[in-house]
């Protein structure tokens, strides 16, 4: 038996970090469990499953460790895969190893901080900054050195395409849909214009047509260039026209010259990669059925240089209607770009975004492709340099919204942030009834400034909130209750006589509220803006929205939560934005309008009833932990979409530093519930839709460093 355990499992190796011992284990066999111990004792620890084959344990060490031994047991029969000995020679030895890398490290941030501060201030630091720069740099050193490549300083990125962006080899594929590249043009540059054409020419799948819709240019440079390349390539078609109308009109008569399945938008000065529509006609091998694609971008600078990369999350309803994230590039199904109208005229610098939201009201057939696959030029005049040259562009987006608001037959109200084409909209609470739902065992004081914040502050007036008690025993928390009670009839107490279990307290009060809108809130928050009730119930009750969440605050005002990756940072939830500044608009404008992600944190959330009870509340055997992601992910998995929105700001009084008891029951219970999770959304945690793969999961929006 012990041959044949043998035969299926493998260590493949260990490693030591700051505060545990990962190791990667290959097995062909789902019966094998696992047995850790620290000499005689066994002890607990994290399994993640990492790919079909290969599991890792994650150990944590402690200064008890004497000898870990892993053990794999097939029902009766066992088999020591790795004795690790913790003397102190090995001790020793880690500590001096982490104390080199540690100043190796140390070294790294400041030679990159001084090439930063000569870069951008030639070392004359403006004082508004200072703080900023050194948190950015305390940052750093806490956790553990900057290890990773900015994406957008042009050397790190530079690093990052040399070593990522190799050329694929292109197969033949068993189904090549014509593609008609729709390419408006005017007055263009002679070279800009050539890059343009050329980088269709030299595209790897052959399978298209460019169709040039010249709209009455009056350079003779761009005319001599249309007319060298009217009869270079069949696959070019140029349509003059007489008149000029703006890019619609052109767009719209390119269209109707399109015999291909898919068009695909292509700017004049702009640039596509090589193999820009190969990987769309791989996606639509494995897809048919797909109406809408879109991919990964970035900009040439001014000297020429690829740099702003946007890696964009997947379809995201709410973040659509907010801003044109899609922007480039794009290839959407000929026939519904006709259903739904095409280009509409009096909506140019907008035009796109436009398009883009009457499409996917008409479709969920639509895939992301997690690839740089078009260069945007920056160019004097162009909204890639700045917005200010087209200022017409943020007017007619106004149109733009307003419009997708009336189609949709909602009540919302909209305006304009970042002096951009991005909006912010509020739906309307529709006089929605709400139940607050507040967990609590004592703390009455933390409680009732919660409790005070809501009812002072909240303008919204059709709520309940539920006080739902879990064994508390001290007599101010039952003297808060009478108080509340007698003061406000909308305050009931519900008892939850159980051990503490976050879930089913929760689904506890669930029952027993009367509330179209549950609003699940922790005791230790605190309401500081009047509008937020309304604001997140009127997102609640939005056919495609599942949960919403908020943007919370630590008492120093910085972020604490606006919205959970999942699968980041070694674990199965990470904040984005973890203690920036509360002024921050974030990546993308992220932290500037609603933005859809995959989990929000149950500390402030708002959901339909309805829909709660759909999916069958929060899972009561995640009695601690994950029990909000677990939620959010059965609505993800039912085509829901999670929103947080950052105009709704909380206070949250949570120590920013909390230690971990890796020996107590509440650790190995949190083990259980992270390995549970894994378990049942490796998908997910795998691969977060909201998350752009090209990004590292140590650290957010950064990319891994280049292994040497």
């Amino acid at each position: 038996m012990e041959k044949k355990i043998s035969n299926q499992i493998k260590v493949l190796n260990h490693l030591f970090k700051k505060n545990e011992v990962l190791i990667d284990i290959l097995t062909n066999s789902t019966e094998v469990e696992f047995c850790v111990y620290n000499g005689e004792k066994e002890i607990d620890y994290l399994k993640k499953v990492t790919s079909n084959k290969q599991v890792q344990l994650q150990i944590p060490l402690t200064k008890e460790m004497i000898d870990i031994k892993i053990v794999a047991r097939i029902e009766d029969e066992e088999i020591t895969l790795l004795m690790i000995h913790m003397n102190a020679l090995l001790k020793c030895k880690m500590k001096i190893i982490s104390m080199v890398i540690k100043i190796c490290l140390f070294n790294e941030i400041m030679i990159r901080g001084v090439k930063f501060l000569w870069r951008e201030h030639r070392f004359i630091i403006p004082f508004s900054v200072y703080k900023k720069y050194f948190n950015q740099f305390s940052t750093r050193v806490k956790q553990g050195g900057e290890v990773l490549l900015n994406p957008y300083i042009i050397s790190d990125y530079e690093k990052w395409i040399h070593e990522t962006e190799k050329r694929s080899e292109v197969m033949s594929l068993k189904m090549n849909p014509l593609f008609s590249i729709i390419t408006p043009v005017y007055n263009a540059d002679k070279i800009v214009l050539i890059e343009c054409i050329e980088s269709v020419l030299k595209q790897s799948y052959e399978n298209f047509e460019l169709i040039l819709v010249d709209d009455a240019s009056t350079k003779k440079e761009t005319l001599d260039t249309l007319k060298h390349y009217e009869n270079l390539d069949v696959r070019i078609k140029i349509k003059y026209r007489t008149v000029n109308g703006h890019i619609s009109r052109a767009s719209n008569e390119g269209i109707e010259l399109a015999r291909g399945e898919f068009i695909a938008l292509l700017d004049n000065d702009d640039v596509l990669c090589e193999n820009a529509l190969y990987e769309n006609a791989l996606v639509i091998n494995s897809h048919p059925n797909l109406d809408m694609i879109y991919s990964d971008e970035d900009k040439l600078n001014l000297q020429g240089k690829r740099c702003d990369p946007h890696f964009k999350p997947d379809f995201s309803f709410d973040t659509l209607l907010g801003i044109n994230y899609i922007c480039h590039f794009t290839v959407l199904r000929t026939s519904l770009v006709k259903q739904v109208g095409g280009f509409r005229i009096g909506y140019e610098g907008a035009q796109d975004h436009d398009l883009f939201l009457r499409i996917v009201e008409n479709t969920n057939k639509i895939h992301h492709i997690a690839k740089i696959l078009y260069h945007w030029r920056m160019v004097e005049g162009s909204t890639s340099l700045e917005i200010g040259n087209k200022s017409y562009a943020i007017v007619n987006g106004e149109k733009v919204i307003e419009d997708a608001i009336l189609r949709r037959n909602t009540k919302a109200t909209f305006e304009n942030v970042l002096s951009s084409t991005v909006y912010y909209v509020d739906y309307d609470a529709l006089e929605t009834s709400v139940s607050i739902i507040i967990p609590l065992r004592d703390f009455a004081g933390i409680t009732e400034t919660c409790v005070n914040s809501i009812i002072e502050k909240t303008l919204y007036k059709n709520y309940e909130i539920l006080l739902v008690d879990n064994n508390s025993v001290e007599e101010k928390t039952f003297d808060f209750f009478k108080k509340i009670q007698n003061k406000q009839a909308n305050v009931r107490v519900i008892t939850a006589d159980m051990e503490f279990n976050y879930s089913a307290i929760n689904n506890l009060a669930v029952s027993q509220a009367s509330g179209e809108v549950l609003m699940f809130l922790n005791n230790d928050t605190e309401i500081i803006d009047g509008n937020w009730l309304s604001n997140m119930v009127g997102y609640a009750i939005q056919k495609h929205v599942g949960a919403i969440g908020a943007k919370l605050l630590y008492p120093d005002l910085t972020i604490q939560h606006a919205g959970v990756f999942v699968g980041l940072g070694g674990g199965v939830g990470c904040h984005a934005f973890l203690e920036k500044d509360r002024m921050d608009n974030g990546v993308f404008g992220r932290l500037a309008i609603p933005y859809n992600y995959s989990a929000v944190t149950a500390a402030c959330m708002a959901i339909k009833k309805a829909l709660f009870i759909e999916v069958g509340g929060f899972d009561e055997s995640l009695k601690v932990a994950y029990n909000d992601i677990d939620l959010c992910l059965k609505l993800l998995d039912k085509n829901y979409f999670n929103v947080v929105l950052p105009k709704v700001e909380l206070i949250h009084h949570e120590s920013k530093s909390r230690g971990v008891d890796t020996e107590s029951d509440k650790y190995k219970r949190f083990l259980a519930e992270s390995e549970y999770m894994y378990a049942r959304w490796d998908d997910y945690l795998d691969r977060d839709p909201y998350y752009n793969l090209n990004y590292s999961k140590k650290g957010l929006f950064m990319f891994d460093k280049i292994k040497k």
